[in-house]
């Protein structure tokens, strides 16, 4: 088996294997650093299949601008100099379907996101609430963010009564080589359990119109990934990017998990298109509840939500 270096402790650890469980190993650097590094999880193979749907993107003239739709793809920005995020990208190809529940991470995933035999497991096992590609060229960066000061229940870090019950799990993957000077994502180690903020976060944190990067944070490490690695971190810790300074380009997929009840950051819904080619439990991770149909109904004529299913299927 492959063996890789932890970027904080120097200690080998083997590479992940396909539906391994979570290792007593990566249980403890989890705890302990709030991030583990999957490596060669995606095969080449499917690596170059999703370069090519989003090179297809790339390609379109006049280009495509941000706030525009291709089909079910949404191009957005968070508001700085991040590059260009494909929100919904799940909607872009069964490539990028099959990482919903995608073998070489999810056991870890709901591992960390915790809730099994509690409401948190009501409606499914974890949702995806957001999930995007992101593009970033010369130049562009994304600011420091999140950190276990904030006490965000959405992304919060939390171990209870001998099991995780983290409030989201990221699966940020790489399908490009990440190095020096290419815009690696960025993390303060531990910080997801840090009781005040960072001293220089005000300087480097996420601002609209201005490019800001975790750059010359102190305590902040860059992560570098070969195409086909995977960083999975709960969103509590403290991370943003570098600056991308060499020609080129940047292209990570990102997949954010929590418990089954939590809703959509921004406000899309996977299409009735993609539904209707996803498993059972793809369905119930992208889309755990649907509306019902308000019959029968005591008032003539009152009417459903327009997506609205039949009880017996909800």
């Amino acid at each position: 088996m492959t063996m890789t270096t932890s970027p904080v402790l120097g200690v080998p650890t083997p590479a992940p294997r396909t539906d391994d469980p979570v290792s007593k190993r990566e249980e403890y650097l989890f705890d302990l650093n709030g991030y583990l590094i999957l490596k060669n999880v995606l095969t080449k193979s499917h690596v170059a299949e999703m370069n090519a749907l989003l090179t297809e993107i790339t390609r379109l003239d006049p280009p495509l601008g941000k706030g525009e739709w291709y089909g079910g793809v949404h191009a957005h920005s968070y508001g700085g100099a991040e590059g260009i995020n494909l929100q919904q990208i799940y909607e872009g190809g069964e490539p990028f379907e099959r990482l919903i529940d995608y073998s070489g991470w999810f056991e870890k995933v709901k591992y960390f996101v915790g809730g099994e035999r509690t409401f948190d497991w009501h409606h499914g096992p974890v949702f995806v609430d957001e999930n995007f590609a992101n593009l970033r060229g010369p130049g562009e960066a994304i600011g420091l963010h999140s950190g276990g000061h904030d006490g965000a229940k959405r992304n919060q870090f939390r171990y209870h009564n001998g099991r995780f019950q983290c409030g989201q799990v990221n699966i940020l993957m790489a399908l490009t080589d990440i190095g020096p000077g290419d815009g690696a994502t960025m993390i303060i180690p531990a910080s997801h359990k840090s009781n005040f903020i960072h001293p220089d976060s005000e300087q480097h944190r996420m601002k609209d119109g201005e490019v800001r990067s975790v750059d010359n944070v102190e305590g902040a490490i860059e992560v570098h990934l070969e195409a086909g690695d995977a960083l999975l971190f709960v969103d509590a810790i403290s991370h943003g990017s570098a600056q991308r300074t060499n020609p080129g380009e940047r292209r990570i997929v990102v997949y954010r998990y929590g418990p089954s009840w939590g809703n959509f950051r921004h406000p899309y819904h996977a299409s009735n298109e993609l539904l209707g080619r996803l498993t059972p439990r793809q369905q119930k991770i992208v889309c755990p509840q649907l509306p019902i149909k308000r019959e029968p109904n005591r008032i003539t004529g009152f009417p459903s939500p327009g997506d609205a299913v039949d009880p017996m299927r909800a």
